[in-house]
């Protein structure tokens, strides 16, 4: 059977799952790069929508909005005397050689990043981050330098977007195996409880299996973009029910006479 029958026949058929235990452990391994691929599909492609769309937004805005800038010795000089404070889908950028502007200022916009007359502030998630001009000795950048950046960005998008990916597949792949792993843990108990005889490598190929059902549902709320509630518990008991229902489809052990 191949990997695209095994996943479809996964979603809805315990009896089919508690089949797989007699295969090799290299398709079962297989299987589950196969599953986290699926899994990150959503993820990759908004990282990729995402990251063209902002770095068009923050060009437009720098070049069509923000007033000339310079940073030298340490110091934000602009051409305005007062902060000026740009506000683009739910992200704010600013620009204040003014000093009238603080880190905390920047925290309560959100999601914000700014050029303050000595530092950069970075606000995201509740969390600030500020960086002195300082830290860069002999710094120098002008507004001209700053679009030349972006671009220079822009055109490393098809090397920044396939590197980032991977290593969300390698992150995602290695929390796969921990996740099958644990499952398969919870099996033994549940073989247990069951009556049934099985060694943990079988569980394992079965609690790999068993994950197909949430992984493919929360895929799809992730594609449409919707939260579910309690996910990580939701998660966990919908693998666990179908590794149970799966263990409960492998015949008892024939009593001895």
């Amino acid at each position: 059977m191949n990997i695209f029958k095994q996943f479809y026949k996964s979603i809805y058929s315990p009896k089919d799952i508690a089949l797989f235990r007699f295969q090799g452990i290299g398709k079962t391994i297989l299987y589950v790069f196969f599953l986290t691929f699926i899994s990150i599909l959503p993820s990759v492609i908004f990282l990729s929508n995402a990251l063209t769309a902002g770095i068009d937004s923050a060009r437009t805005i720098i070049k069509d909005e923000a007033p000339d800038f310079s940073i030298k010795n340490g110091q934000l000089s602009a051409k305005t005397d007062v902060p000026v404070t740009i506000n683009k889908d739910d992200f704010t950028i600013i620009i204040d050689p003014t000093g009238a502007i603080s880190d905390s200022d920047v925290e309560n916009e959100g999601n914000a990043f700014a050029m303050l007359k000595d530092e950069f502030v970075l606000s995201s998630g509740g969390r600030v981050d500020s960086y002195p001009y300082s830290m860069l000795e002999n710094l120098q950048i002008t507004k001209s330098d700053f679009l030349d950046f972006i671009d220079t960005i822009s055109g490393m998008k098809g090397i920044i977007i396939p590197v980032v990916s991977v290593f969300i597949y390698l992150f995602s792949s290695a929390a796969s195996f921990i996740e099958v792993s644990i499952l398969a843990l919870f099996g033994l108990a549940l073989k247990n409880l069951l009556g049934r005889k099985a060694n943990y490598r079988q569980l394992w190929r079965m609690a790999a299996y068993s994950e197909t059902l949430p992984t493919l549902f929360f895929t799809v709320m992730a594609a449409i973009k919707t939260s579910v509630p309690n996910s990580f518990i939701i998660n966990w008991v919908v693998a666990i029910i179908v590794l149970y229902l799966a263990i409960n489809e492998m015949p008892k052990p024939k009593k001895a006479n």
